[in-house]
């Protein structure tokens, strides 16, 4: 029986989201999980997988339009369906049609200032316009004029790819956001304005939430790390599954977790939320932003385990293939810069969770062991955590189980 397809809560909060592609096309029949199509919001770019068999009937939304949460995106049948099956399942999402068409009335007379218009025909007085929300949003920050795209979307609708498209094909000298000439007071050249991503827009907004309104306060250790960087390498040579450093370190991270379970908290409004496993997001740096997947019950893994789910977990985050569940949850972070050389950071916290780690570079260095100098070789990390949730007595407790972790790796694979 045909019935329509929403569009979901991709992240908690998300309100709309941008179908950036399907995945499938009309016609095409598709299993349980598979991908239909990939779904931006302001906070991350994620896979719509299907959540059960069935066949694409019709495709309400254009690839780049944004979404409101709820609202219908496609029609999905079943073997023997029509197309009055598709018409009776949209009739019951009411007036669709009037709701989708999202149009604007263009008067004919003088073209609003800020609007950018190259010589050329504009539409007859009056002409109705089929924008999309986003192709709507994205002419007026560039200030194009729509009436001068062409749309190709549904019914000629104007979508993303087209003002994409007008931008690319006009002479720089009516783009936008080509560069600007030194202004005066600038020595050298010029500059380029390169637009806000939704994307980066939210990792500003959260990032500036989380440091004005959690109480961070943050603790340094210096690790001796010559046991785990020969942990690794015997590893390494007696398989085929290439462990970092990284994989490592969250492996500790989960087992001082476990000796320290007071530390496995999340603050909300009513309580501290203790948790029975150990989730820790892994800090992901991509072309769009950072992204921090949760890789589930670490204790449980082995650390070959461990280090291909974060593998598959990081390739996926890159791709722009994570979906909801991945992003969501989670007690603790690591976000790890060592593989840059910085010798040391401290990392902002991503709410709700109470803990983030920042790694450093592991370097050799000049120590005093038992009155006697010695070179070995040392990793400063520095948690921050939020004092709400965990106190500074309870934090240097965990530093401390991680300490001794790190610094005795064979017990984190007892």
């Amino acid at each position: 029986m045909a019935h329509l397809l929403r569009m979901p809560a991709v992240l908690a909060g998300a309100t709309e989201a941008v179908l950036l592609a399907w995945s499938i096309q009309p016609g095409d029949t598709f299993a349980e999980g598979d991908a239909l199509a990939e779904i931006e919001t302001d906070k991350a770019l994620v896979e719509l997988a299907a959540e059960e068999p069935a066949t694409l009937g019709r495709a309400l939304v254009a690839d780049g339009q944004k979404v409101a949460v709820g609202d219908v995106i496609a029609v999905l049948v079943a073997e023997g369906d029509t197309d009055a099956d598709i018409d009776a399942a949209l009739a019951t999402a009411g007036d669709f049609a009037e709701a989708e068409a999202d149009t604007v009335t263009v008067p004919a007379p003088e073209p609003e200032p800020e609007l950018v218009r190259a010589p050329g025909p504009v539409n007859a007085e009056h002409a109705r316009l089929f924008v999309s929300p986003l192709a709507r949003r994205l002419a007026r920050e560039r200030g194009i004029d729509p009436t001068l795209v062409t749309g190709t979307g549904p019914g000629g609708r104007i979508v993303r790819r087209d003002l994409e498209a007008w931008v690319a094909a006009e002479p720089k000298s009516q783009d936008p956001i080509s560069p600007t000439p030194a202004s005066p007071g600038h020595a050298g050249g010029g500059f380029e304005d390169i637009p806000h991503t939704g994307m980066r827009r939210a990792i500003a907004r959260r990032l500036t939430e989380s440091k004005t309104t959690v109480p961070h306060f943050y603790l340094t250790a210096d690790l001796r790390v010559a046991d785990l960087l020969a942990l690794r390498t015997r590893a390494n040579a007696a398989q085929d599954v290439r462990i970092s450093v990284n994989d490592l370190l969250v492996k500790a991270i989960a087992a001082a977790l476990v000796q320290v379970p007071e530390a496995n908290v999340i603050w909300t409004t009513e309580a501290l939320r203790r948790f029975d496993t150990v989730d820790v997001a892994v800090a992901v740096s991509t072309d769009k932003g950072l992204l921090t997947p949760v890789v589930r019950d670490v204790a449980g893994q082995s650390i070959t385990q461990l280090s291909t789910t974060i593998a598959e977990l990081v390739e996926r985050a890159r791709g722009g293939r994570l979906q909801q569940h991945e992003l969501e949850g989670g007690s603790f972070s690591i976000s790890n810069l060592g593989m840059y050389g910085t010798r040391e950071f401290s990392a902002i916290l991503n709410p709700p969770q109470s803990g983030i780690l920042a790694a450093g570079a592991a370097r050799e260095e000049v120590v005093v062991d038992d009155g006697e100098i010695a070179v070995a070789q040392v990793m400063t990390v520095t948690v921050s955590v939020d004092h709400r949730a965990v106190d500074g007595a309870l934090a240097a407790e965990w530093l401390a189980a991680f300490t001794r972790i790190v610094e005795n790796p064979v017990t984190m694979l007892l």
